[in-house]
């Protein structure tokens, strides 16, 4: 059991504490409620531009990177479609510092065409890079797009265009920062050797004095039920073998059809034993990598199979292999054993993912942006209370084929 506090300052900032006395460290984690989703179909990519700038000095501070390492810190981000989050790692006297320099750069970001035109060009570089000229990089432009069609999970993090990041302009930055990077849009998480009073009065002191945005976000559009099979078929110039992707969409993260889906996510491919790694790799060898996986959104999000074909099989005998093992699932009963030993493999997991207070403060975090922090204390059960009943009706209603978008990504045969 993870004991917490929660404060909500004046200003909306939640303030949340975990207090744990067997680290000399403290984790400070800033969640930011702003993610791909919240950006203008034709503006994409500013919350992963942000992530970058929010490291490029601020009003009092010329190098964040400096002044955490001058206090025997380490720092990192990341951003996703739902949110941004930023994370400090620090020797518990020193916690000030984090506080100082997160407060720092949430009060007065450092705007200049020089620090736009420095990160503008990392993030064009890293575009580049890791989705245009990595193998397969590029599959979530393609599938994306494909299975979304009115929500903005259309586009992934770093952006539907490598020109919206090159087109930004100072002034679209700075509306962009003013508008979600505000202490009523932050959930502020600190977990190590800290008491709870301590963490207020510290949070209070750095924090308090911040105004709030007020922005009223906009109702983002829900994507209507799929109701048609989606195919699409792209060549790769530098992917070493055919891939097939099936997107079929489920619930919501903090929905029991997600509970169901990760368990049967896990059922399907999770460790050599599973059934998709013996019947599809090990037995057939008609695939060299296979896997099945849920995007765990805040909306409605994706079950995924992501499958590499071996060499010269062919894509539709391997997509009619998948469809096969789908069918297999929904019909042949399942163990109550291998239920339980998926479930035990989740607690591992979850218990894990909480060993450390890092880990903690980001899940605090996360669960109170969910809007029900108390999760982190009650995920378990969820999972626990997942019948096989539950796991062949979720499976028949939502591996049908007009909830399918299907992406055959083959290699360039030139």
């Amino acid at each position: 059991m993870i004991q917490y506090t929660k404060n909500i300052l004046d200003n909306g900032l939640s303030v949340i504490c975990n207090t744990d006395t067997g680290t000399p460290f403290v984790s400070v984690n800033l969640l930011y409620k702003v993610g791909a989703r919240d950006e203008a179909p034709a503006r994409t990519g500013f919350a992963h531009l942000f992530e970058h700038l929010m490291f490029g000095g601020s009003t009092h501070v010329d190098d964040y990177d400096f002044h955490v390492q001058q206090a025997g810190g380490d720092s990192n981000a990341f951003t996703n479609n739902d949110y941004t989050n930023y994370y400090v790692t620090i020797p518990a006297p020193n916690v000030e510092t984090a506080l100082w320099l997160e407060s720092d750069r949430m009060q007065g970001l450092a705007f200049s065409e020089k620090s736009l035109d420095v990160q503008r060009h990392v993030v064009i570089e890293e575009y580049k890079q890791r989705y245009l000229n990595a193998p397969y990089g590029d599959v979530w432009l393609h599938l994306r797009p494909l299975a979304y069609k009115v929500h903005p999970y259309r586009w992934p993090t770093i952006g539907k265009s490598i020109d919206h990041i090159a087109n930004a302009t100072l002034e679209d930055v700075k509306n962009f920062f003013h508008r979600f990077y505000a202490p009523d849009n932050a959930i502020l998480s600190i977990s190590g050797n800290i008491d709870s009073g301590e963490a207020l009065r510290l949070a209070q002191k750095w924090f308090e004095d911040i105004p709030p945005a007020r922005y009223e976000r906009p109702r983002l559009p829900q994507e209507p039920r799929q109701t048609e099979e989606r195919r699409l078929t792209v060549e790769g110039n530098n992917v070493p073998a055919d891939a097939i992707y099936k997107a079929f969409h489920m619930g919501d993260r903090l929905s029991d059809d997600f509970y169901a889906c990760d368990i049967i996510s896990d059922i399907l491919s999770n460790g050599q034993s599973s059934r998709l790694y013996v019947n599809l790799i090990k037995n057939s060898k008609i695939f060299s990598e296979i896997d099945a996986y849920v995007t765990g959104d805040m909306d409605p999000g994706l079950f995924v199979f992501s499958g590499k074909l071996s060499e010269g099989v062919d894509i539709g005998t391997a997509e009619q292999a998948i469809q096969h093992e789908i069918e297999q699932f929904i019909q042949d009963p399942i163990s109550e054993r291998e239920l339980q030993k998926v479930i035990n493999k989740t607690e591992a997991r979850i218990a894990y993912s909480e060993i450390n207070y890092q880990g903690k403060s980001a899940n605090l975090a996360f669960f109170d942006y969910l809007g029900d922090i108390a999760l982190i204390n009650d995920e378990c059960s969820r999972y626990r209370n997942i019948s096989v009943e539950t796991i062949k009706n979720t499976a028949r209603a939502m591996f049908s084929p007009e909830n399918c978008s299907t992406l055959w990504y083959l290699k360039n045969k030139k």
